[in-house]
């Protein structure tokens, strides 16, 4: 059935690609024109090159209505010399100002601010985002062609910008380098949007007409940025980013004595062309990168975390964008990180990402990690090669290798880890509007003495417009699927009472669909009401899990909203299952429901705040559920902020009852734009786990940094043992060759 589905899709969904909306960039046009003259980046726009730029205006509001024209006026030019790219923008405005904080690559939705888009292939699957608010803090990120993630701000690069405030305006000025993006240097029209954040208002407002149920980056509203020649060519670009570290570490939970480390490594980038880029890494450290931010599982599965490494998130559209949540043949996190979080040494790696020409988008990498107690050193690649069909559809195909190097011993004992390869091909449609989305795909994997029931596959299709959205999604993992550097979430399966997992293939079907009310005038913007179904199958077809749940949301013009959920659960649990230190829960049928209301507060105030209870049955026994946070930010200097969740659980006897406590505390103090300082602690009884995080950051030129991290790990019982300590410095230093 789901591979008739998939063929029908791939036969009908493009015939839909005739009927779409008008094209954007016959409407709107931006001519661009080559300066001589020197731009000095100040946030003036004195020179008198500006004068001569032609002006996008007119900007249509896109939140809370996108029906009528932007209430405050934004202006905007563009030109260019042989280095750089540079946007004027002047943004009508009072002079008073929501900042959320000066930090780098933050509060570009929630604070006042203007934001560049840029496709420079002009394909509709993948861009550039540049974003500066009125107080020059840059946000930057790479947008991909992912259906269901396709901006995650993590790409960093060089670039330039500054910002003046005045009584009724405020001006950003924009420089970005040639060499800082990947174009095509043989087309003279780029895709091009603008928007404007004017969160005082709680308002949005874009340059070309986009729809409020789309997002500002979607690539199918973009206008036309339009050279007056070839733009130039970016020239040579290497960069090399050698880094220094030094650590202090106490181990006492595994009785370590004190030790101290020096580690020394870089990074690598060259551009082979405008549109292609190799990235290397040699011994590389993320003793810099933020612990994860724990929660509360009330799952029978692990939790997935999202990746926080650098080297991994630029570009991983290319890899991680196979598969849905929560199944994915890749999953970064499998590479130089054991299941629990612990870090394994990486040798070194290469990856090579980008464009080869208008169509075809490929991305290689290869990665090498040590041996580490009981872990053999492995090998890691992936390929993946993108092909755009149609206007904006993909043909994506990969190939994964994880090569294990086991001694005799391992070899004996643990045979399936000698090697694990993935290999799938999908096919993602969308029209030019971006109201109907088709997927599909089929994978395998490959494991020693493995040759049946090792396929995966998974088709699934979303419809929406301004009022209403479908999508309905079936998948079918079979047991002997692996994914050695992937991630599914409920494949393997623990019994408490033997101690062991089994692992077991499943069938889903998993629909979404969302009413959406828009009222003119009061106090509401927008109301929703959706309905999401989760139904899971075992391998035979025989039922193992459903969920059903009704959504109510409300949305304020106030920027506050009300979240309101009534969840039935149907459970057939096949293995003992323990939440408690009591007796697990034996196997059988249960059916439960729970109902959730969660509020949050306007977040333009100085002190804003959520709140939400979740009581009902919980498989035998009842869950009571309240959760809380409150933040207090002194702009824009300062954000403080606790988050606090509780469970009660509890069980008919013997099966015991058990509180799950857990409270953050968070402290982000931004001494200017290029020095923060930022401490996180963790208070979790389910983990046995209290931990403190404080990291001091000094970015002293683009792109290059000093970092002092401290961290701290104590028991919560015996209370506030310690486990483990440690003490970090680690420059980095950017380098233009």
């Amino acid at each position: 059935m789901v591979r008739a589905v998939l063929l029908a899709l791939v036969v009908m969904l493009p015939l839909l690609a005739a009927a779409q909306n008008a094209n954007f960039q016959t409407e709107y046009q931006l001519h661009l024109a080559k300066t001589n003259a020197p731009i000095t980046v100040d946030g003036i726009l004195d020179e008198q090159a500006w004068s001569g730029a032609e002006v996008a205006r007119d900007f249509w509001q896109k939140f809370p209505n996108d029906n009528i024209k932007a209430v405050r006026k934004t202006e905007v030019r563009a030109m260019y010399d042989d280095n750089y790219i540079y946007f004027g923008a002047v943004a009508y405005d009072t002079n008073q100002y929501i900042i959320q904080t000066l930090k780098r690559d933050y509060g570009w939705f929630d604070s006042d601010a203007f934001t560049v888009l840029i496709d420079p292939v002009n394909q509709r699957t993948n861009g550039f985002v540049f974003s500066v608010n009125a107080f020059n803090v840059q946000s930057e990120d790479v947008v991909s062609a992912s259906t269901f993630s396709p901006l995650n701000f993590s790409w960093d690069n060089k670039w330039i910008s500054a910002t003046k405030r005045y009584q009724d305006h405020w001006i950003v000025e924009i420089a970005i380098p040639f060499k800082s993006i990947r174009y095509s240097a043989d087309k003279t029209i780029w895709g091009i949007n603008f928007l404007r954040t004017d969160t005082k208002n709680y308002a949005f407002s874009a340059w070309t007409h986009v729809p409020t149920n789309f997002p500002f980056y979607d690539l199918g509203y973009t206008g036309a940025l339009i050279w007056d020649k070839l733009p130039p060519k970016a020239g040579s670009n290497i960069s090399f980013i050698p880094y220094v570290s030094t650590s202090v570490t106490e181990d006492r939970e595994n009785n370590e004595t004190t030790q101290g480390k020096f580690s020394a490594g870089f990074d690598g980038k060259v551009a082979l062309s405008s549109a292609l880029n190799l990235d290397l890494t040699v011994n590389p450290d993320f003793s810099q990168v933020e612990v994860d931010q724990q929660v509360t599982n009330l799952t029978r599965y692990n939790i997935f975390f999202p990746e926080r490494r650098t080297f991994f998130l630029e570009n991983d559209d290319l890899f991680s964008s196979y598969g849905i949540n929560p199944i994915r043949p890749f999953y970064s996190r499998t590479i130089g990180l054991d299941p629990n979080g612990n870090k394994i040494p990486i040798i070194g790696g290469v990856r090579l990402t980008g464009n080869l020409d208008k169509k075809t988008r490929i991305g290689i990498m290869n990665m090498q990690t040590l041996e580490k107690g009981d872990f053999a050193a492995q090998n890691y690649t992936a390929i993946s090669i993108n092909e755009r069909v149609l206007s904006r559809s993909l043909i994506k195909a990969y190939f994964l290798n994880r090569q294990g190097f086991l001694n005799e011993s391992q070899k004996t004992q643990q045979p399936l880890d000698a090697f694990g390869r993935n290999a799938g091909v999908e096919f993602q449609f969308t029209d030019k509007a971006g109201k109907w989305n088709g997927w599909g795909g089929y994978h395998l994997s490959f494991k020693p003495g493995i040759s049946n029931n090792n396929q995966y596959f998974d088709v699934g299709g979303s419809y929406q417009t301004k009022r209403f959205s479908s999508m309905l999604d079936m998948g079918n993992v079979n047991t002997h699927y692996y994914t050695d550097m992937g991630y599914i979430e409920r494949i393997e399966n623990y019994d408490a009472k033997l101690d062991t997992s089994f692992r077991v293939g499943f069938k889903q079907i998993f629909n979404e669909t969302e009413f959406r009310i828009y009222p003119e005038g009061g106090r509401l913007n927008q109301h929703r009401l959706g309905l999401e179904t989760y139904i899971v199958f075992n391998p035979d077809g025989s039922f193992n899990e459903r969920s059903n749940s009704l959504v109510y949301n409300m949305y304020f013009r106030n920027n506050s909203y009300l979240d309101m959920t009534v969840n039935n659960n149907e459970v057939d649990l096949k293995f003992n299952t323990s939440f408690t230190d009591a007796e697990p829960l034996p196997p059988g049928h249960y059916n439960y429901t729970l109902g959730r209301i969660h509020y949050f507060s306007d977040t333009r105030k100085k002190v804003y705040f959520s709140t939400g209870v979740t009581y009902g049955g919980f498989y035998n026994g009842r869950l009571l559920q309240y959760n809380g946070s409150v933040t207090f930010r002194a702009q824009p200097w300062g954000n403080f902020s606790v988050s606090v969740e509780n469970d009660e659980i509890r069980f008919p006897s013997p099966y015991g009852s058990t509180s799950l406590f857990l409270v953050a505390p968070r402290i982000e103090i931004n001494f200017s734009n290029s020095l923060f300082w930022t401490t996180f602690l963790q208070y979790n009884t389910q983990q046995n786990n209290f931990n403190i995080n404080s990291r001091l950051q000094w970015r002293f030129k683009p792109m290059s940094d000093i970092y002092l991290v401290y961290t701290d790990n104590y028991f919560t019982d015996p209370l506030l043992k310690n486990k483990n300590r440690a003490l970090v410095f680690k420059m980095n230093y950017w380098l233009n060759l």
